[in-house]
């Protein structure tokens, strides 16, 4: 039977509320279950694995939907939103070796202002207001001030460096992929269609990457202890699947830009779980940082 079109409301509810939140700390929570496998499963092979684990459960529930995941019409836009999104989560994995999960996730929440910045050049009749101006500026003045640290202070190591360059490039990569969806044919999808592009282009590019420059045919996956084992299918099953499910089934019924202020949880809930979790440095800069990406990201949506 297909899926009966969304009653679309006006307000975030409880149940949004709930859910919300629950989404941003498991994201937040992400960079962590990464860095934990990383010593016995290499970067471009766990984004392989858990987009291709993902894709599965998601043709499963697409069946039992009804929902079609392949369409002509948007098969373009979908495999360019899919390249986009391997080499995002290609530089977020990879950068996680060179600095740490709580600096990864303050770099990577600058998207959205690259994404307002990106929508303002497509649609120039969408205006910024000046606060709006003035919470991009804070918001970049904040991740300049961490990104010298990794120069001049570096906390985590002599590369750190790059693993922060890397998270911003990832950054404007989910951008790009966000403006592509939304300037596309995909932009009436269905979300589930949106999402299985990305999964399987990533499944089939990361696994060829893994192939040629990690040595995938010699991972033994029954060789993992199960702590790898569950980061793995965490990744697969509770992120990419029923998280980002969650998150599109969400934009389907409530206003985006309510829902794109609660997003403020995830860079801070990938700090703490950073810290508590992997004792991860805290430093001064991080932490001006991550104030100035959560002010400013209020400055930006602020009815």
């Amino acid at each position: 039977m297909p899926p009966a079109t969304p009653t679309r409301r006006d307000a975030v509810d409880t149940q949004a509320v709930a859910l919300l939140v629950g989404c941003c700390v498991l994201w937040g929570l992400n960079q962590v279950a990464v860095k934990l496998a990383l010593p016995e499963v290499p970067p471009l092979a766990q984004v392989a694995l858990r987009s291709a684990g993902a894709l599965l459960l998601l043709m499963v529930f697409a069946r039992w939907r009804g929902i079609a995941l392949w369409s002509g019409a948007t098969a373009w836009a979908g495999l360019l939103a899919g390249l986009l999104f391997a080499v995002e989560f290609a530089c977020i994995y990879s950068g996680l070796q060179y600095t740490s999960a709580s600096r990864m996730t303050v770099f990577l929440y600058t998207s959205p202002f690259m994404v307002a910045l990106g929508m303002r050049w497509l649609h120039p009749e969408e205006r910024l207001q000046r606060r709006q101006w003035v919470g991009l500026f804070i918001a970049f003045a904040g991740v300049a001030l961490a990104f010298w640290e990794a120069f001049h202070a570096p906390a985590v190591g002599p590369r750190q460096w790059w693993g922060d360059a890397l998270g911003v490039a990832a950054a404007a990569l989910w951008a790009a992929t966000t403006l592509v969806i939304r300037s596309s044919s995909l932009s009436s999808a269905p979300a589930e269609q949106t999402l299985a592009y990305q999964l399987l282009v990533s499944a089939l590019l990361m696994g060829l990457a893994t192939t040629l420059w990690e040595g995938g045919p010699g991972l033994s996956l029954g060789a993992l202890s199960p702590v790898s084992w569950g980061s793995l299918l965490f990744q697969a099953v509770v992120i990419c699947f029923a998280s980002y499910l969650t998150w599109f089934w969400l934009l389907a019924r409530y206003p985006a830009a309510r829902l794109a202020t609660f997003t403020l949880l995830t860079p801070v809930a990938g700090l703490a779980f950073g810290v508590l979790l992997l004792n991860e440095p805290l430093t001064p800069s991080l932490l001006v940082g991550l104030l100035a990406v959560v002010s400013g990201m209020l400055l930006v949506n602020r009815r």
